[in-house]
This record gives C-alpha cells, sequence and structure tokens, in this order.
C-alpha cells in the first residue's frame, strides 16, 4: 500500500472490516452502534498502521481527503481511537471543515451568532493546537473577535488561515498523529499500563450541529451510578433552542424530572424515551453499562460515541453481576472484569469521592479504608481514647511489636516511616485498619504532643481522617461511605468459588481474625503466628518472667502460667474453624521485643520483677543483637530454649483433645520457623513428638497431627527436599525469603524503594509484589526439589504475597497447594485464584 495516500479510510457501516486491533476500541464501538441501527453520524476509520505513517512525516494527499466531506455537513471532528479507551489520546478536534463559505451558507441557517462562534473556536483550536502558536493571542472575545482572530493568524504565519477543508483535515490528522507520538504522551499511557509504541487509530466522524429551530442540544446520558451502581439515570444536557419551550438562548437542563429546574424528559419525553431506549440497547448489546454522547438537532438524535462508564470499585461489582444475573454475559466473564484489588474497596469504609478533601500529606497506602479519628501519639493513650469510646487514629515513627494493644484500640494507624511490608503495614492488614505508612513529611513530636505535616502543627486529640486506599491523610471528618458487603459481593465470590483455582486460607492469630477467616469463607487458618499471643497485658509479665529466668527450670515455671492461656487460645481457633486445617507457627521472635528499650520502661520493668534497675538494663543489653532479624529467633531459639516449644506443643496438643470432644477430630498443623539445616527439624520434631506421647498417655486419647517447615531462608529453599523427608508441608514465608535473598530489610526498604523503582532498578517493590524472577526461582526449586523427595507433599505460600493477585497466578501456575493472607484480603485472593484458574483453562482451549 502506498501509505502516501489515505484512501485507507473505512466508512463505518455494518459490514466494513473494522477492527480493535487494527483501528482502535472507538472505531469497533461506532461499528457496534451503526449494528444496532442508532442515528450515528457518517464516520471513517483510519487503521493505526496509516496513523503510524503520517507520524513518521509520509505525505498526505488531499485529494484523499475529500471524500469525507462530500455526503455529509461539511463539518467534520477528529477523534482519538486507541486499542484500550483508557489509553486515552490527544484531544478531539471539532468543526474540521469550516471556511469563509461555509461560514456564510451557516449564517443562513443557524444565525450569524452561532456561525461566528463554530468558526472562532476551531480558528482558535487550529492555531493553538496545531499551528501551535500563541495562545494569548487568540483569547478573543467580543462582536469582533471571529475577524481579529482571522488576522491574527495571518499575521503570525504569513499565511491567511487554511480554506481548504482536506488541508485543515491533512494537518489535523498530522498533528494527532505526532502528539501520540510524542515523549510526553508516551510516558502518559505507560504510567496508564499501555506500552510505549501502542498504536492509535482516528476516527473522523461528520458534525451533527446542535443548533437551528426546535429543540437542539448535546450532552451525556448514562444509566448507572457511577458511585454505586445503582441504576440511576445520570448526565447533562446543554440546550441550544431558540423555541419557546425551552426558552432563548443556551441553558443547562436536568435530564429527568427535577424540582430544581426544567427537564428534557418534561420537555422532550419522546426524545428523553429514545436515549433511555438507547441506553438498554447498547447494555444488552455492547455487554457493558455505557455513557451515551449524542446531539439534539430540531428534536432529533444523533449518537456521536458511547464509552464504558467511569466507575468506582463498588459500582464495578455491582454492574459486572448485574450483567451476569440478567444473563448478558456468564459468571466466568463477570469474574474476569473485576479487578481484584478493587474488593478491597468494599471490605471497609471509604471517603466519598464526591466529597472535598482538605489534604495534609500523603503516604504509602499500606492498608486500604479510611477511618476518622483524634489523634493519639502513644499505645497507652490509643486504649485510654478506646475506653472513653472515643475512636482514635494511632500517629508513630514506626510501630513496635508492643504497639499491638494500641493498634488494636485505633480505627486507623499512621507511621512516618515503613513500606509495604513494615510492621505497622502487615499488623494493619491483620486487623482490616486503614494504615498509611511512610507518609512524607511529617514529624511526630512525643515531648510536645504535637504532630507537624504539610506545613501545619496538629495537636494531640485534634481529629483527622486517613485513606488507606489512596495513602492520603486529611483534616478533619471527611465524608466516607461505609462497606458494601451486599448480596452483590456474596455473589461474586460464590462464583469465584464455582471456578476452582488455588486453595485461599488466612493468617489468623486471634478468635477475631479466625472469625473474619470464616466469613469470608477461607479455607483454613495457614498462619498463626504465636507470638502475637504474648504481647497481652496479661501474658507479657510472664513472657518477661521466662525472659529473665537463669535456668531451664525457672523458664518451665514462668512457661507454665503462659500454658493455659495458650491452650484456651488454641482451643477457641480449633472450635471457630470447626474442622478446617488449622496451621500454628511455633514461636519465631527475638526475645528483645518483649523487653522495652527507654529508661521509663526498664524502671517501670525493674519495679515489676522487683529487680535492680542496674540487672534489668544489664540483661536488655545482653539480649541486644546487632541483626536480630538473622540472630537468635525462630527455630534456633527453640533449640537452644526447648521449654518454649515444649509448651507450645503441650497446649497446642490439649486443645486439640479439648477441641475434639466437642465437635470434629481436629488435626493441628504445627510449623517450625526460620528453619536452614535438615537436622534442626529433626531436633524439633523428636521433641515434639515426645510432647504428643506424653498428652495422649495423661489424657488417654489418641490423635494424629502434621509438622511442617516455614520456608524462609534461601538455603532452605535449596535444601527443601532433604527437609520434606521429615516433613508433612512446606510453607514457604516470602516476607523473610524476600528480606534474605536481596539483603532488604523491609521495615527501611520504604527510605528508598521509590527511588529504585522509579529509576528501573526493581520493577516493582519486592515486598508488594513477588519478585518471580529471583525470589521465584528459589520457590520452583523449592518445589520441584520437595516433590521428588516427597510427592504428596502440601506446599503453599504463606507471607503477604499470599493476598497479591500477581503473586497467585504465579503460585497457581507453580502447583502450589494453596496461599494464605491476613483475613481481609482473603475475598481478593479468592477472586484472583478463580481468575487464574480461569485464564489456565481459556488457554487450555486455546493450545
Amino acid at each position: 500500500m502506498d501509505m502516501r495516500d489515505i484512501t485507507e479510510t473505512t466508512r463505518i457501516t455494518p459490514s466494513a472490516g473494522v477492527t480493535r486491533d487494527r483501528h482502535g476500541w472507538r472505531a469497533k464501538c461506532l461499528q457496534r452502534l451503526v449494528r444496532m441501527d442508532l442515528p450515528v453520524p457518517l464516520s471513517f476509520a483510519l487503521p493505526c498502521e496509516t496513523v503510524g505513517a503520517i507520524a513518521a512525516g509520509r505525505h498526505l494527499r488531499l485529494e484523499a481527503l475529500r471524500h469525507v466531506f462530500e455526503a455529509g455537513s461539511g463539518l467534520v471532528s477528529v477523534r482519538p481511537s486507541a486499542l484500550m479507551p483508557e489509553w486515552g489520546g490527544p484531544g478531539t478536534v471539532l468543526n474540521v471543515g469550516i471556511n469563509d463559505t461555509l461560514h456564510a451558507r451557516l449564517c443562513d441557517v443557524i444565525g450569524r451568532d452561532s456561525a461566528d462562534a463554530i468558526y472562532l473556536s476551531f480558528v482558535q483550536s487550529y492555531a493553538i493546537n496545531i499551528a501551535r502558536l500563541d495562545p494569548d493571542m487568540f483569547a478573543q472575545e467580543g462582536k469582533d473577535a471571529l475577524p481579529r482572530a482571522l488576522r491574527a493568524f495571518e499575521a503570525e504565519t504569513d499565511e491567511p488561515f487554511p480554506q481548504d477543508p482536506a488541508q485543515q483535515l491533512a494537518e489535523v490528522l498530522r498533528s494527532m498523529a505526532r502528539a501520540w507520538d510524542g515523549p510526553t504522551a508516551r510516558l502518559l499511557r505507560q504510567a496508564k499500563g499501555a506500552p510505549a509504541d501502542a498504536p492509535l487509530g482516528l476516527v473522523v466522524q461528520d458534525m451533527a450541529l446542535a443548533l437551528g429551530p426546535g429543540l437542539c442540544g448535546s450532552g451525556t446520558i448514562q444509566f448507572v451510578d457511577p458511585v454505586t451502581g445503582n441504576p440511576r439515570v445520570t448526565g447533562r444536557f446543554r440546550g441550544q433552542s431558540h423555541g419557546a419551550a425551552v426558552g432563548t438562548g443556551a441553558e443547562t437542563l436536568y435530564l429527568t424530572h427535577d424540582e430544581r429546574g426544567p427537564s428534557l424528559q418534561d420537555i422532550a419525553p419522546e426524545t428523553f424515551a429514545d436515549l433511555i431506549r438507547f441506553g438498554i440497547a447498547a447494555r444488552e448489546r455492547l455487554r457493558e453499562e455505557m455513557q451515551i454522547e449524542f446531539v439534539v438537532t430540531g428534536g432529533r438524535i444523533s449518537v456521536i460515541d458511547a464509552t464504558r462508564v467511569v466507575r468506582g470499585s463498588r459500582a464495578g461489582v455491582r454492574i459486572a453481576v448485574s450483567l451476569a444475573r440478567d444473563g448478558i454475559i456468564p459468571a466466568e466473564e463477570a469474574l474476569m472484569r473485576v479487578e481484584p484489588r478493587a474488593l478491597a474497596d468494599l471490605l471497609h469504609h471509604q471517603v466519598d469521592p464526591r466529597a472535598p478533601r482538605d489534604l495534609i500529606t500523603r503516604g504509602i497506602n499500606a492498608s486500604p479504608g479510611a477511618a476518622t479519628g483524634r489523634i493519639v501519639l502513644t499505645a497507652a493513650a490509643a486504649q485510654a481514647a478506646n475506653a472513653r469510646g472515643e475512636p482514635c487514629i494511632l500517629v508513630r515513627r514506626e510501630t513496635v511489636p508492643e504497639d499491638i494493644r494500641g493498634m488494636h484500640a485505633s480505627v486507623g494507624v499512621l507511621t512516618e516511616r515503613g513500606g509495604t511490608t513494615s510492621h505497622a503495614a502487615v499488623i494493619a492488614r491483620g486487623l482490616g485498619l486503614p494504615c498509611i505508612v511512610g507518609a512524607t513529611g511529617i514529624r511526630v513530636d512525643l515531648r510536645n504532643r504535637t504532630l507537624t505535616a504539610g506545613g501545619r502543627e496538629l495537636r494531640e486529640g485534634d481529629e483527622i481522617t486517613i485513606d488507606g486506599s489512596s495513602g492520603e491523610v486529611l483534616a478533619g471528618a471527611a465524608a466516607l461511605l461505609p462497606p458494601a458487603l451486599d448480596d452483590n459481593f456474596t455473589q461474586l465470590l460464590d462464583w469465584a468459588s464455582q471456578a476452582g483455582g488455588i486453595g485461599v486460607r488466612a493468617n489468623a492469630d486471634t478468635p477475631e481474625d479466625a472469625l473474619t477467616a470464616r466469613r469470608f469463607e477461607a479455607q483454613g487458618i495457614g498462619l498463626c503466628r504465636t507470638e502475637h499471643m504474648f504481647f497481652d497485658a496479661e501474658r507479657l509479665p510472664a513472657m518477661r518472667e521466662m525472659i529473665f529466668a537463669d535456668s531451664a527450670d525457672d523458664r518451665r515455671l514462668a512457661l507454665a502460667r503462659i500454658l493455659p492461656m495458650q491452650r484456651q487460645d488454641f482451643t477457641q481457633l480449633f472450635e471457630i474453624m470447626a474442622g478446617l486445617p488449622v496451621t500454628i507457627r511455633l514461636f519465631d521472635p527475638p526475645l528483645h521485643e518483649f523487653l522495652p528499650h527507654d529508661r521509663e520502661g526498664l524502671r517501670e520493668l525493674a519495679e515489676s520483677m522487683d529487680l535492680p534497675l542496674s540487672d534489668v538494663t544489664r540483661r536488655v543489653e545482653a539480649l541486644s543483637e546487632f541483626n536480630p532479624m538473622l540472630g537468635m529467633r525462630g527455630v534456633r531459639l527453640g533449640i537452644t530454649m526447648p521449654e518454649i516449644y515444649d509448651m507450645q506443643a503441650r497446649a497446642i496438643f490439649e486443645a486439640t483433645v479439648d477441641a475434639s470432644r466437642k465437635g470434629d477430630p481436629v488435626v493441628p498443623e504445627i510449623m517450625i520457623p526460620l528453619v536452614s539445616a535438615m537436622r534442626e527439624v529433626e531436633l524439633v520434631k523428636n521433641r515434639v513428638d515426645a510432647v504428643a506421647a506424653a498428652v495422649r498417655n495423661e489424657r488417654r486419647t489418641d490423635f494424629t497431627y502434621k509438622l511442617g517447615v516455614m520456608v524462609e531462608t534461601p538455603r532452605a529453599a535449596l535444601r527443601a527436599g532433604d527437609i520434606a523427608a521429615h516433613s508433612a508441608f512446606l510453607s514457604f514465608g516470602t516476607n523473610d525469603l524476600t528480606q534474605m535473598t536481596y539483603g532488604l530489610s523491609r521495615d527501611d526498604a520504604g527510605r528508598f524503594m521509590g527511588t529504585y523503582v522509579a529509576q528501573g532498578v526493581y520493577s516493582e517493590d519486592p515486598f508488594h509484589v513477588l519478585d518471580q524472577d529471583g525470589v521465584g526461582e528459589l520457590l520452583l526449586t523449592g518445589v520441584q526439589r520437595a516433590r521428588r523427595q516427597a510427592p504428596g507433599i502440601t506446599i503453599s505460600v504463606c507471607g503477604e504475597h499470599g493476598g497479591n493477585p500477581e503473586s497467585i497466578a504465579f503460585c497457581h501456575e507453580a502447583g502450589f497447594d494453596y496461599v494464605s493472607c491476613s483475613p481481609f484480603r482473603v475475598p481478593i485472593a479468592r477472586l484472583a485464584a478463580a481468575q487464574s484458574a480461569i485464564r489456565a483453562r481459556l488457554s487450555g482451549v486455546e493450545d
């Protein structure tokens, strides 16, 4: 094909060879509207290869363009038609083809003022956007604005304003093609998920003028609420009628009956009825809720375009479910239309997008949802506020394990430091609390009890709103939308369960977590972190007594006080999960996390333990480690202080007996953390087996259990075959595995991670999205070697990646049995798992 000749323009008819891949989404949508017999103006599609050739500088023959003006009004518009609507494109150019001759004719038809307005609008648009002239020179107003604009154009270009419609169109096409190919446009569409070299089609359409006698005007109409998705006619109509019914001049009308003023439904009921009919037809034939752009000329409608209704997460779920319930799309397609992360917006309160926002600062959106509360700067202050029934936001530089009680008492968490897998982020997601970490430019002053943010100083007790979905911190109380756990949400997840896919369990440390997991239909508990149970105010003294013990016997005495509490914890979990599997991780963190580090806390501890302050200080210093994440924790603690794991194993087995007597037999799954050598597993297994035998004898009953390993070190992944010989299951803890593989601290990485991602060092934050090339290779190696040794072994992921849709897709393809994530991420994981299964089936059909 000679690319200098643009005869490749295709008139959009029902039988024309218009395809989305070649002509873009808008051209294909217009063809569908034409096939529905909707009154669409004459339209032509330029294929992507032609537009690309124009951008490359190929010459256009004007004769090849004249036919687009011949059958219509003499005016055309040019609109972008990218492959995906969300990729955007250059702005639409209207009224191409206006010249002195057509202007004179329009003066007779619609009056000089209206004709002048059309001509002036195009001259200004052409001068600024096509000829790239100074906008200030064309800010013309007044009665003689048009001749002044024409003179200004000629003065700047040394040529009169082009009178040949074909020349105008050629220049518009060239400008739009080059704009799409420019560096700014490339960056913008990459930010929207489009490839930098994404193609662009263009649509040239005859102009339907909203001018003349009778009812005239232009507007848009849609048939659902963009926030809720409920049926509701909304939009606008700008009338240009000179008839008595509407009044003289231009005015904006409501679409439906409205007490505040005239509506299109009142003034032109037949026209309004046609629009409703068009909307119903578009929904059924285009299989989507559409916004229709239309023009009315003398009471006659022209449908200019139809685009997918822009919608929030709540509306997206309701629309997808409604289309499937009405038989317009299959249930599996409804599942594929909902972005899994969007479900987070339905689980929590959200800031109403229609409400004003008084923005203070921004941070990392670490846990979704929104909450309003008074600022508190310590865990103790949070607990006091909760006791008074006052909602509060816990604000810290960064949270530490002893802040968990304060987090439980708060409605949201805001920290100065941290990343998406920092302590605050992980705990908040587990609790279902909105959380923002790494907030830009905030400073917490504990001495003066103030928070400085965005140039403002706030005091403890001032009210703020945090939006954990967007990362925005707002002053005062913002309008909130309630959670939307309605029948649409339930129906979508029911369809997800029917679609199958990788199993989904929950990380649950408390009975409250377990109840949430059951409510969201998790298939069990994949990770119960027992250390979180020790931070309770009633248990912390016994824990500290154990830490200060000088002998194994003294440690056993202290742990004996904790045993009944642990047994009760596990019994409750088993009863709540009612026969579903429960995986309990043995004690993992270093002991120093249970001790205070400031002078006031050390003094209180010395007083409570009746010890000299110097002894307490020395003990705390002795437990300090240069890098506690790589020090005395996990299985290392369990081997050097076996009394801890002995107590926990006994609590688990006694709870197993107690819960089994009340319901179905319980088969607990005990997980050993931070393993790196097979011998560690053997040592722990021998002691756990001994405790199990003792409990069987004491309780005179039998039970079974499974022992497995949490794979968190690169060595454990590489030696998974050896470890699998002594394990019933392997659960990859991808949080620590990522830390150790990269040599990164997940708590500190937030300080530079944004820069690394922006500069392409990492494509994504590896703590947020599983690194499939590095950490993923360790997972694949571990799976392969473990299954070679033990083909029936259960393999899972229980890190925060377990709730990430991309990571779930990887686990599905790698043959994992299940993923486990925070309870409030279970619906997200269930939908992502269903989508992975559907994609696998579709791929199998295509193959």
